[in-house]
C-alpha cells in the first residue's frame, strides 16, 4: 500500500550572518537532487533564506548578494546615535519591503518557522504567522547591532542567540527527517590559532580601502570610524561583539544539535570567511551547493530508511 503523500522533510537553516548565503547553494543542490523540504524553520540569516525560498523570491536575493561589495555594504548601514541599536534598518527594511511585499507568513506553500528570542525573559520564540519582512527581519535582530523588533506584544531579537541551528522547531511542525545546516560549524579553533589578536571585523577595515575619495567620505562620519577602527594591536568595538556572538553560536549550537540531532547535518567549510563578509557570496554559495554533493550519500541513506519506516497512519511508505 502507498501513501497519498511522502513523509515530511524538514531544512533547519541555521544563524551566521554572511555566512548564511551558504544557505543559497544548498538549496539550489537540494532542489537539483530532487529534494524539496515541505517544512522550514530558520534562525537570523537562516530565516532570511527559508522566507525567500518558499517566497519564490531566492533568485532576487542571489542576485543582490552577488551584487555586494565592501561599499554597497556599508551603504546600507544607518548608524544611530540614540537608538537600541548600531544600525536603525530602515534601508535594508525598504529592500526587502521592495522585493517581498506584503508577504505573509500564513500564505507561504508551506510551513515557516522563524526563530527568535524574547529581550526580556529570554525565552525561545518562534514565530508561524504575521508579515514575513516583519518576521524574518526580528529573526536577525543582533542585540546592539539592530534594534529589537516589536511584536505580538513581545520585544524579540536575533534567534541565534536561543537556538542557532533550530532542528526542533522542524520535528515540532512534522517533520519525519530533517536536514540542518550549521554554517557556523567550522569555526572555532580552524581560524585563528591561540594566541593570535583578534582583527576588526574582515571587510571593514577602513584604512585598507583603495578608493581615496570614498575613504574620505567614509571617515568624515565619526560614529563609523569609532565603530570600525582599533587600537593598534587590539580589536574593534564591532570586532568584539561579533567575536563574542562567533563563541555563543558555535558553544550553544553544539549543545542544541546534541539534545535535538537532525536525520542529516551539513557544514560548509567556510570558517575561514568571517561573519560581516558579505562581499564573498559567490565562494560562500559555492561551498553551500558543494557541502551538499559531499553529504548526498547520507540524505539519499537517511530518505531510504525513513520511506521503510511507518508512517503517521501506520501504513508502509513506498515511494
Amino acid at each position: 500500500m502507498q501513501m497519498a503523500t511522502p513523509p515530511k522533510i524538514g531544512l533547519a537553516l541555521g544563524s551566521g550572518l554572511a555566512r548564511g548565503f551558504a544557505h543559497l547553494g544548498v538549496v539550489r543542490a537540494l532542489k537539483r537532487h530532487g529534494i524539496e523540504p515541505t517544512v522550514i524553520a530558520g534562525s537570523s540569516m537562516g530565516a532570511l533564506i527559508g522566507g525567500a525560498y518558499l517566497a519564490n523570491r531566492l533568485d532576487a536575493v542571489e542576485e543582490w548578494a552577488y551584487s555586494l561589495t565592501k561599499f554597497k555594504v556599508l551603504s546600507y548601514l544607518d548608524f544611530r546615535v540614540k537608538s537600541s541599536g548600531l544600525i536603525g534598518g530602515e534601508r535594508l527594511v525598504k529592500l526587502m519591503l521592495d522585493n517581498f511585499g506584503d508577504v505573509k507568513v500564513e500564505d507561504l506553500p508551506s510551513p515557516f518557522i522563524a526563530i527568535t528570542a524574547d529581550l526580556v525573559t529570554g525565552h525561545e520564540v518562534w514565530l508561524r504567522r504575521g508579515p514575513l519582512v516583519d518576521v524574518m527581519r526580528a529573526s536577525f535582530s543582533l542585540p546592539g547591532i539592530f534594534p529589537p523588533v516589536y511584536m505580538n506584544n513581545r520585544w524579540l531579537i536575533d534567534g541565534a542567540l536561543v537556538n542557532p541551528v533550530p532542528v526542533s522547531a522542524c520535528t515540532a511542525n512534522g517533520a519525519r527527517m530533517t536536514i540542518a545546516v550549521n554554517v557556523s560549524g567550522d569555526i572555532i579553533g580552524k581560524v585563528k590559532r591561540p594566541g593570535e589578536t583578534i582583527p576588526t571585523v574582515a571587510g571593514f577595515d577602513l584604512l585598507n580601502f583603495e578608493a581615496p575619495q570614498q575613504v574620505e567620505d567614509v571617515k568624515k562620519q565619526g560614529l563609523m570610524q569609532r565603530v570600525f577602527r582599533r587600537e593598534q594591536g587590539g580589536p574593534s568595538i564591532f570586532g568584539v561583539m561579533v567575536s563574542a556572538l562567533n563563541i555563543v553560536q558555535d558553544r550553544l549550537a553544539r549543545s542544541r544539535l546534541a539534545g535535538d540531532p537532525p536525520d542529516v547535518l551539513i557544514v560548509p567549510r567556510i570558517g575561514h570567511i568571517g561573519l560581516m563578509e558579505f562581499d564573498r557570496a559567490e565562494e560562500l554559495i559555492a561551498e553551500g551547493e558543494a557541502a551538499v554533493e559531499r553529504a548526498m550519500p547520507d540524505i539519499k541513506a537517511a530518505y531510504t530508511i525513513l520511506c521503510t519506516q511507518y508512517s503517521e497512519d501506520d501504513v508502509p511508505y513506498q515511494g
